[in-house]
């Protein structure tokens, strides 16, 4: 079986603000779905973390390393992929694009197998696992209501991120944040809560990140998310040993070889691979056995589609030890994408695919909607 071409669905006008100084409008370009067109009729799709004009131009950029190939070897051919373009932006773009298609190719090993991803990547560890709902922090009475309806729509966990917290130069504001976060949804249900130190010119450092970690600890919060900048490994290292939460970061981080010093060297309690920019599934099983032979957790980063999250899933199944899968909510390009939606259980449960590839299917109504 080999692929024919390569089809990309772009994603618009239901866009979810991510946090950034200038936030971000339902009609920005921010992820991209693809779909891998074989000899034999079968498709599979990925998701990529990226606008659909730098989609495209990798896909251009890389068609001569894919067009004809096989489609049912996605570990190989994603590594063709990653060494041939060396020189064209070594995990920059032509990266981001690679795991999509390397998503893709699982799905379509799947589908070509009668197989599930997670029994490919060597079986299931587990048949679901508790999301935890994804969500910015706000104004106390904003913050509130968005809580009220997290927990309301089944979550049991939740991460709150970004701006206002830590944006203001004013502690007590930021405690007043943890606080109310807190008294809204009690004690049952699980905080994390994660700065957004990758974002430009972010002015924080050590010091701050490690008094704001104390803080948090008297909250009981899960864990503290980027509270640096992403490219601080000696600071991340300092905090993680004097931090009394877990530290998690990683997910501007893409390459398995980029990821290795923060595992080798200590600097995380949970390292959070995207498999929608780091690499694909093939990269990201390589940075979580990596990370669980060091003990250290594995968390992916999901700020992402349907597809992204079916990805998450099936890495989850697969791994010896696995608490959370991240899901953005509210969030269209998660609920309408697909013809079968995901679904909590009572206990704040998601059940983890077992039908062929991803286990999902394209919504293409909604597809033509967004496109």
């Amino acid at each position: 079986m080999k692929i024919q071409d390569i089809k990309i669905h772009r994603l618009l006008g239901g866009t979810v603000d991510g946090g950034w100084p200038a936030g971000h409008e339902p009609e920005d370009d921010l992820h991209t779905l693809l779909e891998v067109e074989t000899d034999e009729g079968l498709t599979g799709v990925g998701s990529v973390f990226t606008s659909s004009a730098l989609v495209a131009a990798g896909l251009e950029q890389m068609r001569p390393l894919w067009q004809n190939e096989s489609a049912l070897e996605p570990e190989r051919l994603s590594e063709k992929l990653r060494q041939s373009c060396f020189w064209q932006g070594r995990g920059g773009t032509l990266e981001h694009v690679i795991s999509g298609i390397d998503i893709a190719l699982w799905d379509l090993l799947g589908k070509a197998t009668g197989q599930p991803v997670a029994r490919l990547l060597g079986g299931y560890y587990r048949r679901k696992i508790k999301p935890y709902g994804s969500i910015l922090f706000d104004e106390p009475g904003p913050l509130r209501e968005v809580l009220q309806a997290t927990v309301a729509r089944g979550f049991r966990a939740i991460k709150l991120g970004w701006r206002p917290f830590g944006r203001r130069d004013d502690f007590a504001f930021d405690e007043l944040l943890v606080k109310t976060a807190r008294d809204t949804v009690g004690e049952e249900i699980e905080l994390l809560v994660d700065a957004g130190g990758s974002e430009e010119f972010w002015p924080h450092g050590y010091k701050w990140a490690l008094r704001t970690s104390q803080m948090l600890a008297d909250y009981e919060i899960g864990w503290f998310e980027e509270p640096l900048p992403p490219d601080d490994l000696e600071g991340f290292k300092r905090l993680r040993d004097a931090s009394p939460v877990p530290i998690a970061g990683g997910e501007v981080l893409t390459r398995r070889q980029s990821f290795l010093p923060w595992i080798e060297q200590g600097a995380f309690d949970i390292v959070q691979p995207d498999a929608t920019k780091c690499g694909g599934i093939s990269e990201s099983r390589r940075i979580a056995w990596m990370a669980y032979d060091h003990n250290v957790q594995f968390v992916s980063h999901g700020w992402n589609t349907a597809v992204g999250v079916a990805a998450d899933l099936h890495l989850a199944a697969a791994l010896p030890v696995a608490r959370f899968v991240e899901y953005l909510t509210p969030a269209v390009y998660i609920e309408d994408i697909i013809t079968e939606p995901f679904q909590l259980d009572g206990e704040g449960f998601l059940n983890i695919p077992d039908t062929p590839g991803l286990g999902i299917e394209l919504n293409r109504e909604a597809l033509q909607r967004f496109a």
